[in-house]
């Protein structure tokens, strides 16, 4: 039986500065970074309040040649905030793509880019 979400894998052009728009820009932390000897690092990033379930950041380049048959096409990645209106202005004031706040049945909801134009959602639910 699944119970819980534990990683989520994000397949990105260029670890280093997905790591540092996520850290500096989103405020997550680094877990861990780890690297195989072998050409195949990762880095796991997650809320710092918070690790029940994290993202894992990966070169899209070495796995589409180590597995082709993946698609690396970017998850769509649903965040939750309490404080939505603060968040949004944070991510703003760094420079940060965001769309406008949209009001749902479940809660006000707005999408954010990352470094290499990925879209991300983040909730503040009812």
């Amino acid at each position: 039986m699944i119970n819980m979400l534990g990683q989520i894998m994000l397949y990105v052009n260029n670890q280093d500065e997905a790591v540092k728009f996520w850290t500096e820009k989103v405020g997550f932390k680094v877990i861990s970074e780890e690297n195989n000897a072998q050409g195949m690092r990762w880095i796991e990033i997650a809320p710092t309040n918070g690790v029940e379930t994290s993202i894992v950041l990966h070169n899209k380049e070495l796995i589409s040649k180590m597995q082709p048959e993946l698609n690396l096409g970017t998850p769509s990645l649903m965040f939750f905030s309490k404080d939505l209106d603060q968040l949004y202005t944070d991510l703003s004031n760094k420079n940060v793509t965001v769309g406008e706040m949209v009001t749902m049945p479940s809660g006000r909801v707005f999408n954010f880019a990352d470094s290499e134009n990925n879209y991300f959602a983040v909730m503040e639910r009812k």
